[in-house]
């Protein structure tokens, strides 16, 4: 069953978190245990909180994934960026639906 984390977090250092979240993908890619997809949401209402999306296909695959060092090291460079600790939301894909 695929699994998703959502990391609801703030920062006034947006480019930076990207840039070290492009850097992320670079070495993590062709990875076992990687995300599959990331989106980035960026809040509307409240401007500087956004919302990461973080597909694995199973949850199991995102428990290796976050026990290995190098995601641990990458969180912690995160957290540097935030201005409030992320808060993260883990959840079992029931459906999805594409609709075009």
């Amino acid at each position: 069953m695929k699994f998703v984390q959502i990391i609801d977090f703030e920062t006034d250092r947006i480019d930076e978190m990207r840039a070290l979240s492009e850097d992320m993908e670079k070495r993590f890619a062709g990875r076992e245990n990687s995300p599959t997809r990331r989106q980035i949401l960026a809040d509307r209402n409240q401007p500087g909180r956004y919302l990461a999306v973080i597909e694995f296909d199973s949850h199991e695959e995102a428990m290796r994934n976050s026990s290995d060092p190098e995601t641990s090291k990458f969180a912690e460079q995160m957290a540097a960026l935030c201005t409030r600790p992320p808060a993260f939301t883990d959840c079992d894909v029931v459906e999805t639906s594409d609709l075009t």
